[in-house]
């Protein structure tokens, strides 16, 4: 069962955008169906992981450059929440790694209070912005 199910809620109606946190969602769902298995396969979290970070960079990249081409009064604010996101998930990825971190209910906490409050919240806000720009 996911933790995290896909719904109309969370799209923002800009396309490309929307596959994207669609796609992000279903790795969050992916990593909580393999810790929730008696045994998780360490691989598969650590590749599960480590595809969630270079996703979520390129699509931060994505972002990113939309704003900059529009000129988004808030990016310098958005910029700092995709910083702040990445730097944890980096570090996450690497204490598991280390073997100094085991991935659970903390991390997957992060992941999906992260995303949902991102998606909802923070990415909503620029939305009516970019359809002004035909970004839509």
């Amino acid at each position: 069962m996911p933790i995290m199910p896909w719904s109309s809620a969370l799209e923002l109606g800009i396309a490309k955008i929307d596959e994207q946190h669609h796609w992000l969602v279903d790795r969050i769902n992916d990593l909580h169906d393999e810790l929730s298995k008696p045994a998780p396969d360490r691989k598969v979290v650590g590749d599960i992981l480590e595809s969630l970070v270079d996703y979520t960079m390129n699509h931060f990249i994505v972002e990113e450059d939309v704003f900059k081409r529009h000129g988004y009064p808030q990016t310098e604010a958005h910029l700092a929440e995709h910083n702040a996101f990445t730097s944890k998930i980096i570090g996450l990825l690497d204490q598991f790694q280390a073997g100094t971190a085991d991935v659970g209910d903390e991390a997957m906490a992060l992941l999906k209070n992260w995303l949902t409050h991102h998606i909802m919240d923070v990415d909503k806000a620029y939305v009516p912005f970019f359809k002004d720009k035909g970004e839509a």
